[in-house]
């Protein structure tokens, strides 16, 4: 009993470090696709990624039907790509559209590859990575703070990280640790370095925030799911550093697979007529190079945990929100397991 048990547990686990199914990621920025076909590791999987001649994203398992060489490595054709070894086109929707070696090939007409849904939005690109390959995409709604384009000016950072995106989102699920890792910080150098901490439901996730002490440092987080996961919060900044008000971040996170991530952040204001260009120039100038800095100790710390620390660790009270976080995640994962289960079963 003890040893299924134990399997389950390691089951549920190596599946959560591949990556949660049934939701949108963020896979690159929008301007890493240009005319030729690009090659990525999501969630494990090897995806390549192309535009077509209006500019639409199309997505495919990185293999030729044919001999299995990379479709990256290949043509971009426009609604299909081409096989660089022996010139075997795919359209989009991963069926083969022509085999021009051999006249009337069986392989023509048949959906050989998997397909990924793919949107474009507030300079990146995300996919749709079903629990099953033909499982129809959830709807996807972004945060007010990137939605509303007219009222919100944004700009995205992104890097890949070595180590598996569990940690990233539980790095910004912890308010307290910028009062130490970033107190050399422009923006968090200030604030108590005790606090109580409280959890308080939304509809889409939680907030997780120090009781007493709102507009200081990095004082809250809020965790929502609305077809994809992400992370908001704001940072207090002074007025030397653009117009008043809060400083938004939004994050999202993608696996590449179990020791690597891909961090998305998008670092916004709400400005409009001469302050929005104001501040796109001073932050390009000025603020971007901070926001690095600040980005490369969280890399840092996360790239170097001890092995296995997320098995080693001793929780406390600052520690709730990333707990809640885990919990919730276990049990998606749970019913992600369950649902494949059922349909091995079936088959």
């Amino acid at each position: 009993m003890t040893a299924n048990t134990t399997s389950s547990a390691q089951t549920l686990q190596d599946y959560l470090d591949q990556g949660l199914r049934g939701m949108w990621y963020p896979v690159l920025a929008s301007w890493e696709i240009g005319n030729n076909p690009v090659g990525i590791t999501r969630l494990e999987q090897q995806i390549v990624v192309w535009r077509d001649g209006d500019g639409a994203i199309h997505a495919l398992e990185d293999r030729c039907p044919h001999r299995g060489a990379r479709l990256s490595m290949g043509w971009n054709l426009g609604d299909r790509i081409a096989c660089w070894y022996h010139g075997v086109e795919v359209g989009g929707d991963g069926t083969v559209k022509d085999v021009p070696a051999v006249d009337r090939c069986p392989l023509v007409g048949q959906k050989c590859l998997r397909s990924y849904p793919a949107k474009e939005a507030y300079g990146a690109v995300f996919l749709y990575f079903g629990v099953t390959a033909d499982e129809e995409p959830a709807e996807l709604t972004f945060p007010p703070e990137l939605a509303d384009e007219a009222a919100y000016s944004n700009f995205l950072c992104t890097a890949s990280w070595d180590c598996n995106y569990q940690y990233a989102l539980e790095n910004v699920m912890d308010p307290m640790h910028g009062t130490y890792l970033h107190s050399s910080s422009h923006s968090m150098a200030e604030g108590d370095r005790k606090a109580d901490m409280a959890l308080e439901p939304t509809e889409n996730g939680f907030i997780f925030k120090k009781n007493g002490q709102i507009g200081v440092n990095f004082d809250w987080v809020e965790f929502g799911s609305s077809g994809a996961y992400w992370m908001r919060l704001s940072i207090p900044y002074k007025k030397r550093f653009g117009p008043g008000g809060h400083f938004w971040i939004i994050g999202m996170v993608v696996p590449e697979d179990k020791d690597h991530c891909r961090v998305f952040f998008w670092r916004i204001r709400k400005v409009k007529d001469w302050q929005r260009d104001m501040w796109r120039f001073m932050y390009r100038n000025r603020l971007e190079s901070l926001h690095w800095d600040v980005l490369e100790q969280d890399r840092i710390v996360l790239e170097n945990m001890a092995p296995n620390a997320r098995g080693r660790e001793y929780l406390y009270q600052h520690d709730v929100g990333l707990s809640r976080l885990r919990r919730m995640m276990q049990k998606e994962a749970q019913k992600q397991l369950a649902k494949l289960s059922e349909l091995e079963a079936a088959q």
